[in-house]
């Protein structure tokens, strides 16, 4: 009954606070050209039952470009992984492909 009384308001009840007020929504940061950007590449075997995995981080720019990033770096290493949350992920140790490939495209890599 008390989800029902509540479906249209989107959990908000009551604020006294004067500053309290709907979360506005972050735009989408313009993308940066490749030589802008400021990639790291790390190895992760944590949270993923002992697999090995190379992470690329620190990608500025609209989600689409970031799934394009990651399509493009997974056949590039041959293999699997996503992209989500400014982050490529590519199943194994392929460090040294992806910087070489990385600085091949523009991008400056570390």
């Amino acid at each position: 009954m008390k989800s029902r009384r509540l479906a249209g308001r989107d959990g908000i009840v009551y604020s006294t606070d004067p500053r309290h007020g709907m979360e506005e929504e972050k735009p989408e940061e313009a993308p940066r050209a490749p030589s802008e950007q400021r990639l790291r590449i790390r190895l992760e075997t944590k949270h993923r039952g002992g697999k090995t995995v190379t992470v690329v981080d620190g990608f500025v720019g609209t989600d689409a470009d970031l799934q394009e990033l990651g399509r493009r770096l997974k056949n590039a290493c041959g293999t699997g992984g996503s992209a989500k949350d400014g982050e490529v992920i590519i199943q194994g140790d392929h460090r040294e492909r992806i910087r070489l490939w990385l600085t091949q495209n523009g991008y400056p890599a570390k």
